[in-house]
């Protein structure tokens, strides 16, 4: 189900504007701020006595959650809604879980 919203969502998006490339301060914040979410995710489900597999997923879903949920908002308050953006979360995500993966627990 949360599959199919997903896709519902992303087709919800319009083309990118002009001036959306790859490479720009923008999509450093989406990678950062991902992170971020990433990590208190992890570490706020960590702390309630969840399994490392289970608040690695967890934070993953919450971070996908407001990437996404940025982006509709976006696109509906007349901002600059980019599956490029989506794409930086998605990274800054990844690159977050990679890092708690493989340090202490």
């Amino acid at each position: 189900m949360r599959g199919v919203l997903l896709v519902f969502s992303v087709a919800s998006l319009r083309a990118p504007p002009s001036g959306d490339g790859w490479f720009s301060v923008d999509k450093a914040q989406h990678f950062f701020s991902s992170a971020f979410v990433q990590s208190l995710g992890y570490g706020v489900l960590r702390r309630t006595g969840l399994s490392h597999g289970t608040a690695l997923g967890g934070a993953s879903i919450t971070t996908a959650a407001v990437g996404v949920g940025k982006e509709i908002y976006d696109s509906r308050t007349g901002g600059d809604a980019s599956i490029r953006d989506l794409a930086w979360d998605a990274a800054g995500a990844g690159a977050m879980t990679l890092l708690l993966t493989h340090t202490a627990r």
